[in-house]
């Protein structure tokens, strides 16, 4: 074939028929104005070219060749070779572009003999070759590669990825995986990806975009544009552009959507137009719900192709988006989302009331009672939309309103509601759900004014739920007082002879529970937002309880994530643990629904790991409490979390910012209560610790020196006391972690204040006593597994510990870990330490066993534990005969064998 070479001017020049080279193929194209640099971006690409392969895969609009050129145009000369493929190429056209940019790229000294045609194997050895005899590796840009549809012409290109030791490196952009054998690249670690997830711009991205557009916005409106967006490229870029000739942009960005015509005619040419009818016909029907698993997609489109479809578009559009949850559940882009409900509107109404029917039908069938009422409402089906409320009420109740995606369903007719007066409750219900709480409250109305020659059974029953919307509304306006009332009022409709019933087959305990669990509920989130977290703590108790008799598992799940945030303040990081994991494992805890619950539940998984001294477990879980930062007083728990954490990392000055933020925003909402004192606590300590008593003192002077100060402030101002160098101010200070009353405090209170005082002791030469002091908290926190408020401490509590592990203790191998500062990972088998015994050890036996350890006498044990010297001796016994062994020495050395100490 003729040989071609680039002109002068730049153009490809032949001897033959063959079409010139463009040289706008074989260079970057020139970067959009005004140019947006994304340095975290272009490091990943200069970590990726380490390896043979960078694949940069995302669809239309997602910055692909953007960020390739800024990359390309960034690099060292003489830069990457490119080349832009296009539609049509056929193996001899990419052959020849290819030919032309390693040339553009080749070493004077050693040009490697790149053939212009689809290379014979003797062609590719020697071009391998050439290339793997270069200094330095040749970097190659192949953007669009997905549109060489012919498998058989990247053969060539694969091989020389293989042969040519490394000094290939290959960077390509595409809209879809590539026919390369990307699986052994991934599995040899040597494939590098960068997808629409880290393609998408961050907040402070989209903030660098709209200043550079001439339209800044406040942070509020950034997040939100970046909510709506999805942090989308080209969405981005089309807001931008349209927001610099508003008037109010800041108000625009908030109303900015898919139904744009800039944007929509995009997602329809570039996303839409090129999808088979088949997924474009399940996207559009599955509009009718914000999100879908593939049964409901096969049921409202009457096929069976769903999963896979759905698994293919969230796979390869990247507009479509996957859960983790099994079946996994799936949504559109919120862009997306929105011109598709804007079609749904275009089709026929008989059509879209029937998509509601079947979404009716399928989330009334999947234990989903306030969807499935939705769409009954939406599809006219008064009856079913009646029989959802009467039988599934408690799960109406919204506890985080979300606006459901599209229009609300209209209002039932009068002559209905006249027929049906539960019917018009139904519709409040809905709108109660949706938090539009007005036209709830008029549609209450409209049903009390149409219950009137209600008979007397019925009556009651339509009296109950009229009680718990009113409930609903009191809880979603703000006004504690009114819930307080409401929910007096709806306990008040219990039927006597069922309160406490056993029997639980009969249909009225179910009710009675369903009233409980409601009632209390509510209660439980009015004295959580109100900061009684001991009233929060009983209500929500009681409501569990009562959800899970009565078969509510929303009910239980809003209850049992934030009864394990209580258990976790509280220092019962067992309780905590194990409400919070079953509250995960829970159906309605999966899919985008029910998020802020789970927030809850992760919330006081984290404060359990803060407590246990595991700082990346602990931060692992507050990455995904975002949503439970609604409420104050959970968003306060949040804080004394992080707060801890960056205390923990060395980062007191951010923690102490960070503590009195959330303090001032519990004081702006008059919240007070233990939360409260605990952040002001933690706030004056962190003061203290940076070397500011007098302003840590200052902070606790008039609330810790009350007559019957909080424990928390009180413990705060010891710690002060003791930092100024004042250990008899500090002794005063604390209060009484032993007394009875102080059974009711939060454990780490109790702990940290039995610390301190052991410290105290030390400092004042009794050093017995400072052990007595210390053995008695590690009772404390050993059951709950506490660790922190040993490992966090002052560096004497380490002196301390390392003291009393030579002087005897019963827990032994917890002090041998703490004076070393870490577990040993794996140190206990999962079999459990005594399954090698014929007879287990009783815990009094294993409690002496801890002491043989030491070098205590049998009479000095036996003081220890308040037992007569033969009682001790008879379980000394036991546990040589139980451990076969003779002596002391050789019954722990066995003891340690098994794992039992």
């Amino acid at each position: 074939m003729p040989q071609r070479q680039l002109s002068s001017n730049g153009i490809a020049e032949a001897s033959a028929g063959p079409p010139p080279l463009l040289a706008s193929r074989l260079a970057p194209p020139a970067l959009p104005e005004p140019v947006l640099l994304r340095p975290r971006l272009i490091s990943r690409l200069d970590a990726g070219v380490a390896g043979p392969v960078t694949l940069v895969r995302a669809p239309a609009g997602w910055g692909k060749t953007t960020l390739l050129a800024a990359w390309a145009g960034a690099a060292p000369e003489p830069g990457p070779a490119w080349v832009q493929v296009e539609d049509g190429d056929t193996g001899e056209r990419l052959w020849a572009y290819l030919a032309a940019a390693l040339r553009g790229v080749a070493e004077p000294a050693a040009e490697p003999a790149v053939p212009a045609t689809p290379p014979r194997p003797d062609q590719l050895e020697l071009l391998a070759a050439g290339l793997a005899a270069r200094e330095r590796p040749v970097l190659l840009v192949l953007d669009d590669l997905h549109r060489v549809t012919d498998p058989a012409a990247l053969t060539g290109l694969e091989f020389l990825l293989r042969h040519t030791d490394g000094r290939l490196r290959l960077v390509a952009g595409a809209r879809t995986d590539l026919p390369l054998a990307l699986h052994r690249l991934r599995l040899a670690g040597e494939l590098t990806e960068i997808g629409p997830d880290e393609l998408a711009f961050t907040e402070d991205e989209v903030a660098d975009l709209l200043v550079a557009h001439g339209a800044p916005l406040p942070a509020t409106a950034v997040a939100r544009l970046r909510e709506r967006t999805g942090g989308w490229p080209a969405g981005l870029r089309f807001a931008a552009l349209a927001a610099g000739d508003r008037a109010d942009p800041e108000r625009w960005a908030e109303r900015f959507g898919g139904d744009q015509p800039d944007v929509a005619a995009y997602l329809r040419a570039e996303v839409l137009a090129g999808l088979p009818p088949s997924a474009r016909d399940l996207l559009l029907r599955a509009a009718v719900a914000p999100a879908v698993r593939a049964d409901l997609a096969d049921a409202l489109t009457g096929r069976g192709d769903g999963g896979q479809l759905l698994a293919g578009l969230a796979r390869e559009s990247g507009f479509v988006h996957r859960d983790d949850s099994e079946p996994p559940w799936y949504r559109a882009h919120p862009l997306l989302a929105d011109l598709l409900r804007e079609e749904l509107d275009g089709l026929g109404e008989d059509e879209r009331r029937d998509l509601h029917r079947r979404a009716a039908g399928w989330y009334a069938g999947h234990d989903r009672p306030a969807e499935a009422l939705r769409h009954a409402l939406a599809a006219g089906e008064w009856d079913r939309a009646s029989e959802l409320l009467l039988t599934g009420w408690p799960e109406l109740v919204p506890y985080d309103p979300e606006a459901a995606a599209g229009p609300p369903p209209p209002a039932p007719p009068p002559e209905a509601v006249r027929r049906d007066p539960e019917l018009a409750l139904a519709g409040a219900a809905e709108r109660a759900y949706a938090g539009d709480s007005g036209a709830a409250a008029a549609r209450l109305r409209e049903a009390v004014a149409a219950a009137g020659s209600l008979a007397a059974p019925r009556r009651d029953r339509f009296r109950r739920l009229a009680t718990a919307l009113e409930l609903t509304l009191a809880r979603l306006a703000g006004d504690h007082r009114e819930v307080r009332a409401a929910a007096a009022r709806l306990l008040a409709t219990r039927d006597p002879a069922q309160v406490d019933s056993p029997d639980t087959d009969d249909p009225r305990t179910g009710e009675d529970a369903d009233v409980r669990a409601v009632a209390g509920t509510a209660l439980g989130l009015v004295d959580l937002a109100e900061g009684d977290l001991p009233a929060a703590s009983a209500s929500f108790g009681a409501a569990l309880d009562a959800a899970r008799r009565a078969g509510r598992p929303r009910t239980e799940l809003v209850c049992a994530a934030r009864y394990a945030v209580l258990h976790a303040l509280a220092g019962e990081l067992r309780a905590a643990e194990r409400t919070a994991r079953r509250a995960l494992e829970m159906p309605s805890c999966q899919g985008w629904s029910s998020r802020t619950e789970c927030a809850h539940a992760h919330l006081a998984l984290a404060l359990v790991a803060l407590h246990r001294d595991q700082p990346e477990e602990a931060t692992a879980h507050l990455a995904l409490t975002g949503p439970a930062g609604g409420d104050a007083t959970v968003a306060a728990a949040a804080a004394l979390c992080r707060g801890g954490l960056l205390r923990d990392a060395g980062e007191p000055a951010a923690a102490t910012q960070l503590v009195a933020r959330a303090r001032e925003e519990l004081a702006s909402r008059s919240v007070a209560g233990e939360l409260a004192d605990r952040l002001l606590a933690l706030e004056a300590d962190l003061r203290g610790e940076q070397g500011d008593v007098d302003t840590a003192r200052g902070l606790l002077a008039d609330r810790a020196r009350a007559p019957e100060p909080a424990p928390a402030l009180a413990l705060a101002l010891a710690q002060a006391e003791l930092r100024a160098g004042d250990v008899r101010a500090a002794g005063y200070a604390l209060p009484d972690w032993d007394a009875p009353v102080a059974e009711d405090w939060p454990l780490p209170v109790r702990l940290g204040a039995g610390v301190l005082e052991a410290v105290l002791a030390r400092r004042g030469g009794d050093v017995r006593r400072a052990g007595r002091l210390l053995e008695r908290v590690l009772d404390l926190a050993g059951p709950e597994g506490h660790r922190r408020v040993f490992t966090r401490a002052e560096p004497v509590v380490r002196d301390l510990l390392a003291a009393h592990l030579d002087s005897g203790t019963a827990h032994w191998p917890t002090v041998s870990d703490l004076v070393r500062g870490a577990d040993e990972p794996g140190e206990r088998g999962a079999a459990g330490p005594e399954s090698a015994l014929d007879e287990p050890l009783t815990e009094r036996e294993l409690t002496i066993l801890r002491y043989l350890q030491s070098i205590l006498s049998n009479v000095e044990i036996a003081s220890e534990l308040s037992l007569s010297v033969n009682t001790v001796k008879t379980h000394v016994r036991n546990i040589y005969r139980k451990l076969d062994a003779t002596r002391r020495r050789e019954a722990v050395r066995r003891a340690r064998e098994l794992r039992l100490i």
